[in-house]
């Protein structure tokens, strides 16, 4: 037990059972498993077509999630956040046999979506603005607002990348040249291998010897120039770095050589081959991503990490989704559509089975705990409270307004000790595993014993909101239960936490706060589940 509970409770003594009710989330014995549906009540896809079978054939028959789940992982999943008791509440009671299908409709609509999509593919294009990329702010921001514009538009994705590629002008005004400065090694090798890795899901390193030296041929005219304002740089096609009109040679990445138009952006030439729908490299790499971003892994695993000696779990699923993103004309949104309305998504994170295969198979949806950013704002949602974020480069445009969410923040630079501990991306390679999910004792010590995190329980208007007015013990569980873990408590949670908060020696509303404070602590609030 922490020193801040401990020293609220030595004369309360809290029953361990509450604990076991609240950091458990299942009391044995629990006549209904919270995690678990009742029934099917999910009709079958044809990506279930694709993962039931192989299920099937190692005798794994896994179970749907519950509604209250369901709304939790999906807000989480899609928006990188949780939702409001009200809206829990109201799903969950739904009868509508179509509202999850409905729900994940409504759920692409929103602003929250941009934000956190943003976020994400700020990680692996390293939108920061100091050390190791050393974009400036003011670059950094213009590239984010870019990035957050296309996920709020949902700009196909071959525009989206095809614009990377192919811009030009100022750093500080055109967003997406910062692709060609968001790199360490800006070479035509660096740049190379950078375009490898975001756009093919492939480590250029590892590819035959020749490949690598023909690809940057595509990235060997690209100039740099740097204007009267401090920073600023143009990015800028310069056909005069080909010396004595000798014909250039380039070799696309499946060992095609061609020889390079001399009246021809050579960035141009490398777009209009990666974005073609029969080239496999590109729509491979993205539906891989977009589904290891849902279901925890790739079809490919590690997702970045596409080459012939790492195949598929499942090459007809990754066909389906790649034909899907074609002729949708890729739309990002649609193929999400197909993965969340699968029963594959909605399977239940309780493991039933101790096949080693059933994670390669997606028996189970895995374990995850938060991000760094959803963490801390989910925390002050279900308080009401902010944190506020500062730039350690003292310009005037890098004030952030302290009710800024962090999924929100426009520059990696821009950040927090919490956001720091809890392993944020530090954008420094681009890869999918920069960040840091493995639980650390000093994480636990900071959600158990810190002022911080207790100031905003005890302190939070949402909070105390709860506790407010003359309201029934029932209805207060309730809707703390559904604030912070998006469901109902059971006849045994309930009770126990009832009556820690009425007992004689716990004074005011200091039972409740204690019931807070640990939901905020259980493994089933900081995960995904």
């Amino acid at each position: 037990m922490s020193i801040y509970a401990s020293n609220r409770m030595k004369t309360s003594l809290i029953s361990a059972a509450v604990f076991v009710a609240v950091l458990g989330g299942v009391l044995p014995g629990q006549a209904q498993d919270p995690f678990i549906g009742l029934g099917g009540g999910v009709p079958e896809t044809p990506i279930d077509k694709f993962v039931f079978p192989k299920l099937a054939q190692i005798g794994v028959h896994p179970a749907m999630c519950s509604d209250a789940v369901f709304i939790r992982r999906v807000f989480l999943d899609m928006l990188g956040t949780v939702p409001t008791a009200k809206e829990a509440r109201e799903f969950i009671q739904s009868t509508d046999r179509n509202k999850r299908r409905v729900l994940i409709d409504r759920v692409l609509e929103r602003d929250e979506y941009a934000d956190y999509w943003a976020m994400k593919w700020s990680d692996i294009l390293r939108v920061k603005a100091e050390f190791p990329v050393n974009l400036w702010p003011n670059a950094a921001q213009s590239y984010h607002r870019w990035i957050r514009a296309s996920m709020a538009e949902n700009k196909p994705y071959d525009k989206f990348v095809r614009e990377m590629l192919t811009s030009s002008g100022s750093n500080f005004r055109v967003g997406p040249v910062n692709f060609y400065r968001a790199v360490q090694n800006k070479t035509p090798e660096g740049i190379a291998i950078s375009a490898a890795l975001v756009f093919m899901g492939s480590r250029a390193e590892f590819w035959p010897k020749h490949y690598l030296p023909g690809m940057k041929s595509f990235f060997s005219q690209i100039g740099f120039k740097a204007t009267r304002e401090w920073k600023e740089e143009v990015v800028f096609w310069d056909p005069t770095k080909v010396t004595n009109n000798v014909p250039q040679m380039a070799t696309f990445p499946d060992g095609t050589q061609i020889q390079l138009p001399a009246d021809r952006d050579p960035r141009e030439v490398f777009a209009d081959w990666l974005i073609k729908p029969e080239n496999p490299w590109f729509t491979l790499n993205i539906v891989n991503r977009m589904w290891s971003w849902l279901l925890g892994r790739g079809v490919i695993h590690e997702p970045d990490d596409i080459r012939s000696n790492n195949p598929p779990s499942n090459p007809p699923l990754l066909t389906y989704l790649r034909n899907e993103l074609v002729t949708s004309r890729y739309d990002m949104k649609h193929v999400f559509k197909l993965i969340l309305n699968s029963r594959t998504y909605q399977i239940s994170s309780v493991v039933r089975y101790s096949n080693p295969q059933i994670e390669a198979n997606f028996g189970a949806y895995p374990l995850r705990r938060l991000d760094a950013e959803v963490l801390i704002d989910v925390i002050n949602k279900i308080t009401g409270t902010s944190d506020l974020y500062t730039s350690a480069i003292p310009e005037p445009f890098t004030f952030i307004p302290d009710n800024k969410p962090a999924v929100a923040l426009p520059d990696g630079s821009i950040s927090s000790s919490f956001l720091e501990l809890f392993g944020r991306s530090p954008r420094a390679t681009g890869m999918e595993n920069e960040r840091v999910y493995k639980p650390l004792p000093s994480q636990r010590l900071h959600l158990l014993n810190s002022s911080h995190i207790q100031r905003k329980i005890e302190e939070g208007p949402k909070m105390k909101a709860l506790f407010e007015g003359k309201r029934k013990s029932r209805e207060i569980v309730d809707d703390l239960y559904l604030t912070i873990l998006s469901r109902f408590p059971s006849g045994d949670e309930a009770r126990l936490a009832e009556a820690h908060a009425n007992s004689k020696v716990v004074k005011g509303q200091e039972g409740w706060i204690d019931v807070a404070w640990a939901l905020v602590n259980s493994i089933e609030f900081l995960y995904r589940h």
